[in-house]
């Protein structure tokens, strides 16, 4: 019993100390108090000057003034994540477009659907559905089309794999291949905060930042 309450006399000590070297006002205090004692001990014959005199008061009020200045930005970066946080709540159970090549099947009626961003105009775009083990499997013929964003579906109900398929986007422009990026379709199953970042769980696995979502569906 004696044991605990040392402990706690201590840990309170402790903290005490703490406080008093980060609080503003025990700052300003103690330098008050030895502004105090240097004006009562100085000598007559070389008095302290105004100029150094208020001098050193403004270094004081500076220093105070930034140590207040953090402790409020610190306090608007936990209300913003706070908020951050609150907002981005309403997404949990929404389809986002993602970067990745898996394609979302539907089994109501049986497609496969993808998406993908195309770098450039292209003379053929054709999407290959891919098995687990990367063999072609179907394609869907998209034929020439400009820049931009574009959404593509495969008749998926004869697919019988244990994962769903992915794709690979060909395209070409006078033989010289245009770059494209592949999208997924996938749902927001939760959300966390972490050093000022919002991260999005996804139903499929693997998480995203909000920077990452292409689009909200």
């Amino acid at each position: 019993m004696i044991s605990s309450v040392t402990s706690s006399t201590a840990t309170g000590t402790t903290n005490a100390k703490t406080d008093s070297a980060t609080d503003p006002a025990a700052a300003q205090d103690r330098f008050l108090k030895l502004l105090v004692a240097q004006l009562n001990n100085q000598d007559p014959m070389n008095p302290l000057d105004n100029a150094q005199m208020t001098s050193q008061i403004a270094q004081i009020n500076t220093v105070t003034g930034i140590q207040q200045l953090n402790e409020t930005v610190k306090g608007l970066a936990s209300q913003f994540a706070a908020q951050q946080l609150m907002q981005g709540s309403a997404l949990v159970g929404r389809q986002v477009l993602v970067d990745g090549d898996t394609l979302s099947l539907d089994a109501e009626t049986g497609n496969a659907t993808g998406a993908f961003d195309l770098a450039g105009s292209a003379a053929s775009v054709s999407v290959q559905i891919l098995d687990a083990s990367g063999k072609e499997i179907g394609n869907v013929n998209m034929g020439a089309l400009p820049a931009g964003r574009y959404n593509f579906k495969w008749d998926a109900s004869e697919y019988e794999g244990d994962s769903a398929p992915r794709f690979k986007v060909i395209a070409a422009n006078g033989g010289v291949a245009v770059a494209s990026n592949a999208l997924t379709v996938d749902n927001v199953s939760a959300i966390s905060a972490e050093n000022g970042t919002l991260y999005l769980q996804l139903s499929r696995g693997g998480m995203t930042t909000q920077s990452g979502i292409k689009a909200i569906l």
